[in-house]
């Protein structure tokens, strides 16, 4: 039954953007998330184009391969994944609701009018409620097995309760901010996927009653999973395997390995992630830094003769990269490649 659903809404995702929604109308039940397809499409696609960001430079960094809601593996990356895509859908869902591009659905008012310390609850919330009820049945649909890996997931999508913030507008004489009106409001999705990125470095493995998983897809070895991160809170990322080695290509499990990865050896405005990645990419997988230099040729200095005629002048521009190679004799070696861009 779960394949089924997911191939049902594989399809309408895979429409095209303009009809992959006949009515936006509320719903509830296991089919609402059907009405809305073309944001849970952007949503997901969000996730993932934010996950990609996020390890662009480590030595896992969220293939596509590795994207697939079909991936076995249940490691911390595969909880990553599942989060980032969940958040990306409550996201787009609770925004497009405020907006007001889904019908009969708009901002968050239940808080308005009640007060706090100097401020009032009104303006437009960010319809949160609604996104997340709405991106529940759409990601929890496809976990209605019993096995393990679908009780971790379904733990890992309400992992962020996110980073919402509380917005206020002061008003008063001369703004003196005697009283403020406040909504909550989403952050921008970097911050969750910051957010993510930090639950992932300290994702808890759970130790489970192995006699009882090896059950297979059963209530029981689901059982096994419940009882083991009863006490986990619903904030945190959980896994059940231990990551696979990255540095080494596996063709057999999809993994590429950190051979020819670019890395940045050096310049201005670098994050710790990018200033570290020869070092881990290459260094630590046992492979050297290769100096790679490429003479563009292009198009430049371009003048238009009347009538009707552009002349342009050829310039090159040599890019260096930084590449993972295998170690041999001659380190330090730096391979000259030379092609014309684009006119």
């Amino acid at each position: 039954m779960a394949h089924l659903i997911f191939w049902i809404l594989f399809l309408h995702l895979k429409m095209d953007m303009g009809h992959a929604v006949a009515s936006n109308f509320l719903m509830t039940g296991p089919k609402a998330y059907l009405t809305y397809a073309k944001s849970v499409q952007v949503g997901t696609h969000n996730g993932i184009e934010e996950c990609k960001h996020q390890f662009a430079w480590d030595r896992w960094n969220c293939p596509d391969s590795e994207t697939h809601p079909k991936a076995l593996r249940r490691t911390r990356e595969t909880s990553f994944v599942h989060a980032i895509s969940a958040a990306g859908v409550m996201y787009t869902l609770s925004r497009n609701c405020s907006l007001g591009d889904l019908e009969n659905c708009g901002c968050d008012v239940s808080n308005n009018g009640k007060t706090g310390r100097g401020w009032l609850w009104g303006g437009c919330s960010d319809n949160l409620d609604f996104g997340e009820k709405i991106s529940k049945q759409y990601v929890d649909a496809q976990e209605t097995g019993q096995d393990s890996r679908a009780a971790v997931n379904l733990h890992n999508n309400a992992a962020v309760k996110a980073t919402t913030k509380r917005i206020c507008r002061c008003h008063g004489m001369s703004e003196s901010c005697s009283l403020q009106t406040c909504w909550t409001q989403l952050s921008d999705f970097r911050e969750i996927g910051n957010y993510l990125k930090i639950k992932y470095t300290q994702a808890q493995k759970l130790d489970t009653d192995k006699r009882r998983v090896r059950a297979g897809n059963s209530a029981d070895s689901r059982g096994a999973i419940v009882d083991a991160f009863g006490g986990v809170a619903q904030t945190e990322l959980i896994y059940l395997e231990d990551s696979p080695d990255y540095c080494r290509r596996n063709a057999s499990v999809g993994l590429h390995g950190t051979e020819g990865r670019e890395c940045l050896q050096h310049g201005a405005g670098l994050t710790q992630w990018e200033r570290r990645s020869c070092r881990r990419l290459c260094h630590e997988c046992g492979l050297r830094v290769e100096e790679r230099r490429a003479e563009v040729v292009s198009s430049c200095n371009c003048k238009f003769h009347w009538c009707c005629r552009v002349n342009c002048e050829d310039c090159s521009q040599v890019i260096v990269k930084h590449v993972c190679a295998k170690r041999e004799a001659g380190d330090g070696y730096v391979v000259w490649r030379r092609y014309r861009g684009p006119k």
